[in-house]
């Protein structure tokens, strides 16, 4: 599983200094525009894909990628002609969607997301390889919720939704109503990885399962679905992937009940036929989450 590991140390984000965004070149990375409806927007670069809702009452962005990113964030959100940001939500805990709050939350922007997002940003992950220090109080959503929140901003009705986790224990999709627009967060990528369930933070791939039911149950065919990594998609889309992940977990499942160690059921590579794994998930750390998932559930 050391793809898996990769991909925590990725995700996670743990250069945010000044010298570290050197070491890691973010001063090579481009912030890339894409208007897909009046007034809402995502932003491509480094970590998450951000959202943007801008208009006469404001900008609100659904998640802010690493803090070396922050100013060109800002750059671009005034290259659409948008205030500086008010709102930040923050759809799950990891640095590559939280690693701006700190300065955008100096900068005076309310953050908003799950309470589990805050009790896992207030602690940190200091006991873990990559020694995530608890984050400072700039950096802490200032408006925590249970199950969701409305925001009506710019002519929009934007939902954030709490799905029950998935990913993390801490998951919110973000609907905007009249524009049609749904923000995954990391619960979807459009990417060759597969999914990403983090164990160590209460993510869990039956919850996984019913949070793009959620989802899939919001969206209709002319849905625009930002995902947390990669390209724009659709419901066909996200939908397959659902369906990848069912029968991902159902294959692994009859492994588990057979007896099988996770080495042996990783060695008969029952996941090699949907030709992911090219991203930052390969087939054995899906199938060794799936199998912690199994383990939690005592199934």
């Amino acid at each position: 599983m050391k793809r898996l590991s990769a991909v925590v140390l990725a995700g996670f984000g743990l250069a945010v200094s000044s010298a570290g965004a050197a070491q890691d070149g973010f001063e090579n990375v481009e912030i890339r525009v894409q208007e897909i409806a009046p007034g809402v927007a995502v932003l491509f670069g480094r970590g998450g894909n951000i959202g943007v809702s801008h208009g006469e009452d404001g900008t609100l962005v659904i998640d802010d990628q690493f803090a070396p990113l922050t100013e060109k964030i800002e750059a671009a959100v005034a290259e659409l002609g948008a205030t500086p940001v008010q709102s930040v939500v923050n759809t799950h805990w990891h640095l590559d969607h939280t690693g701006g709050n700190e300065n955008f939350g100096k900068r005076g922007a309310k953050i908003f997301a799950h309470e589990n997002v805050r009790k896992r940003l207030v602690v940190g992950a200091p006991e873990s390889r990559w020694n995530i220090q608890p984050a400072r109080k700039e950096a802490l959503p200032v408006v925590t919720y249970d199950h969701g929140v409305t925001f009506h901003l710019n002519g929009d009705t934007i939902d954030v939704r709490f799905t029950g986790g998935g990913h993390t224990d801490g998951d919110s999709i973000v609907f905007w109503r009249e524009k049609n627009v749904l923000h995954m967060g990391d619960l979807y990528f459009n990417i060759t990885s597969y999914p990403f369930v983090d164990i160590n933070s209460g993510g869990n791939a039956y919850d996984l399962i019913e949070a793009l039911d959620l989802a899939i149950g919001l969206a209709d065919d002319e849905t625009m679905i930002i995902p947390g990594h990669g390209t724009m998609a659709n419901k066909v889309d996200l939908v397959e992937y659902r369906d990848m992940v069912a029968e991902s977990v159902s294959r692994v499942a009859e492994l588990h009940d057979s007896g099988m160690s996770l080495e042996d059921a990783q060695a008969v590579r029952p996941l090699d036929d949907f030709g992911r794994g090219g991203g930052f998930i390969d087939a054995d750390g899906f199938v060794g989450a799936i199998w912690a998932s199994l383990k939690a559930e005592n199934r």
